[in-house]
């Protein structure tokens, strides 16, 4: 989906060609921009992006944003994926930020406009918990400015490649998505994985089951630390949980039984030109059995080859 280093070359590592020719779409520079209501997860976004390898630039004013947009490869040409996170915030936004979309030159930009989006009841909720303003409602009801700025906005929503609506998602389930939806083969060429993000989520079942999960495991059958007194309030990355299960031969069993089966499905997914794949492992509260099961699990993947990142989803609950 994005730009691949490995295949950008300039006009004179290829005499013959004409240099005035559109770039195919595996050499177009990718370029994500990000927008959307209030308090739907564009900071969250951004991060992942960033994660991802993104080059990402938030809330420029709209000045430097039309000059930005204008070229962002001769301003940052080390990155062929750049991310921009702009809202509300910035004056003239809702006006301006819509010509900008349509004066993008796609034929040299890979261009994927995100609109992220929630509930009013949500984004109501979001904005009490944190107790900050709607920056269209300093001092008025949030509510407001929540109906005023999805009223603004609807042009552009109109415009969007993609819309996400982050309502009943976690910063985590954020990430996952993102990760899915923006994944890309590193610099460098293509790897043993094909490129494929594995992802290794912990989780209770008693808080529900992770979005967007593509294999499922319960491991509820296995002994539980938290009726060991002095291991209740550790978790699985505690050294006194892991030894405890580490010597159940059920737990081993469990994890070299989850080894086998990912070691031999990893690369049929891989050869389907997969991006991202999502493995959530749950227990009862997402705070012992499956984190130390997530921990042992990355570690096995790791020593045959295969990196994978982790997230405890439940871990603080």
């Amino acid at each position: 989906m994005a730009a691949r280093e490995s295949d950008e070359r300039g006009p004179e590592e290829l005499p013959g060609e004409d240099p005035t020719r559109a770039p195919d779409s595996d050499e177009r520079l990718r370029l994500v921009l990000v927008t959307g209501l209030s308090g739907s997860g564009k900071s969250s976004v951004g991060n992942s992006l960033e994660d991802l390898g993104y080059y990402t630039v938030d809330n420029l004013p709209l000045p430097l944003l039309r000059t930005f947009l204008e070229s962002p490869g001769d301003l940052v040409p080390q990155h062929r994926r750049i991310a921009v996170v702009t809202d509300v915030r910035a004056p003239g936004f809702h006006q301006e930020l819509p010509k900008l979309v349509r004066g993008l030159d796609r034929e040299r930009l890979d261009v994927t406009l995100l609109f992220l989006e929630a509930s009013d009841e949500t984004l109501v909720r979001r904005f009490s918990e944190t107790r900050r303003p709607h920056p269209l409602a300093l001092d008025r009801p949030v509510i407001e400015g929540i109906r005023r700025e999805r009223e603004l906005l609807a042009g552009l929503r109109g415009l969007a490649d993609r819309v996400l609506d982050t309502g009943e998602w976690t910063i985590h389930d954020v990430r996952n998505q993102i990760y899915r939806a923006f994944a890309a083969e590193p610099a460098g060429g293509p790897d043993p994985q094909g490129g494929m993000i594995v992802s290794l989520t912990s989780f209770g079942f008693k808080h529900g089951i992770p979005y967007g999960t593509d294999m499922l495991f319960d491991v509820r059958f296995l002994p539980n630390p938290y009726f060991v007194p002095e291991l209740k309030e550790q978790t699985g990355k505690d050294e006194g949980v892991r030894t405890y299960l580490h010597r159940e031969p059920t737990f081993v069993e469990v994890v070299a039984s989850f080894r086998t089966l990912l070691l031999d499905l990893l690369p049929r997914f891989a050869e389907q030109d997969r991006s991202y794949l999502a493995v959530a492992i749950g227990c009862t509260g997402g705070r012992h059995r499956s984190v130390a099961v997530c921990e042992a699990l990355r570690d096995e993947l790791a020593d045959a080859g295969w990196s994978a990142q982790v997230i405890h989803r439940d871990l603080e609950r």
